[in-house]
């Protein structure tokens, strides 16, 4: 290699990034200890910026596009460096690549839970997380604010402080909208659209924007969501005296295939009545009619085995039950056919 070619070596001839798509933010041209040659090719691709700093100023900004370093490229640059060869010498300077890219699906969420006063439940806590995605919208502000002279940033230096944002903002936008815990996730592209609007100045401050903000979930405690699962229970159960009713058949049933055979059932029955009982006065407390009295238990409740025993006896009680409502019609002939069979 002659001299020419080692002086020539010397120089950068195109100055270019390729983003690797790893989440770069700003990459600096390895230009320490080099020279940029007057006429170089800059080519600068969709989804980026050139930053040229001199001298740590700020010298010129470029858009995509390929561009020849000549002096009616730099303006800025030229005025604060005289050069007495016209630039016709190499000339130094940082050149920093911006990412100007949408950076999406960045996640968000509540460290700790968010007190809120509910109209329904009074102070709860809640948690919250989604996702939002974001650019950098101005990047000469974004050096000088945020990156600095660091030859490579990348997103996760600063999605803790963008995170940080994001949740203050969701729990001013909460706040606000005094919106039922119940009725939240009715509303949660409100709130997106609110906490965009809140975050919307912070990132503006760092030459950053923020293009999406979604709320995924918004959830109570745990203790507050069994409580909510046991009151849609009995939601779901509707008519708690008709449930009532059933449930007592169930268990007579059960009690007659109970080891014991004939006692099993009579006993059962004595119990039934009893529960019913118990039950119709708790239910019918403040009605106008005083509840039916029960009929007297059973004879095998009252420790009468030859009366428990009759089928006659268990035939009758069953009946007065159906009589009662207690016990549906085809509840009734299964019993039938069980005390039948069991002669």
């Amino acid at each position: 290699m002659g001299l020419f070619d080692a002086i020539r070596s010397q120089f950068i001839e195109v100055i270019e990034w390729l983003d690797d798509g790893s989440g770069t933010l700003v990459y600096r041209f390895p230009v320490r200890g080099q020279e940029i040659k007057m006429g170089a090719q800059l080519v600068v691709r969709e989804g980026q910026a050139a930053v040229f700093v001199n001298e740590g100023r700020l010298a010129d900004q470029f858009g995509p596009g390929t561009y020849t370093l000549e002096t009616r490229n730099l303006p800025v640059l030229t005025k604060l460096r005289s050069w007495p060869y016209g630039f016709t010498s190499p000339f130094k300077a940082e050149v920093y690549f911006v990412s100007t890219r949408r950076f999406t699906d960045r996640k968000w969420g509540t460290q700790n839970p968010i007190m809120m006063r509910d109209p329904e439940f009074g102070v709860v806590r809640l948690r919250a997380f989604g996702a939002f995605s974001f650019r950098v919208q101005d990047p000469s502000k974004f050096l000088a604010e945020v990156s600095g002279t660091e030859g490579l940033f990348e997103v996760p230096e600063i999605e803790g402080m963008l995170r940080r944002f994001a949740v203050s903002a969701f729990t001013d936008a909460l706040a606000e909208s005094k919106i039922a815990a119940l009725d939240l996730a009715a509303n949660y592209r409100e709130l997106s659209d609110a906490v965009k609007a809140g975050i919307a100045q912070h990132f503006g401050e760092h030459g950053l924007q923020a293009l999406d903000f979604v709320v995924e979930n918004i959830s109570l405690p745990p203790e507050v969501e069994q409580m909510l699962d046991k009151r849609t229970s009995m939601g779901v159960v509707g008519d708690l005296d008709r449930f009532t009713r059933f449930q007592t058949a169930q268990a007579i049933e059960a009690a007659a295939q109970a080891p014991g055979g004939a006692m099993g059932a009579g006993m059962g029955m004595g119990a039934g009545f009893a529960m019913a009982d118990q039950m119709a006065r708790s239910l019918g407390a403040g009605r106008s009619e005083a509840p039916p009295a029960a009929p007297a238990a059973p004879a095998a409740a009252q420790g009468s085995d030859a009366a428990a025993a009759s089928p006659a006896v268990r035939l009758k009680q069953a009946k007065e039950m159906l009589d009662m409502g207690l016990i549906t019609a085809e509840e009734f002939e299964g019993i039938k056919a069980k005390i039948l069979g069991s002669l």
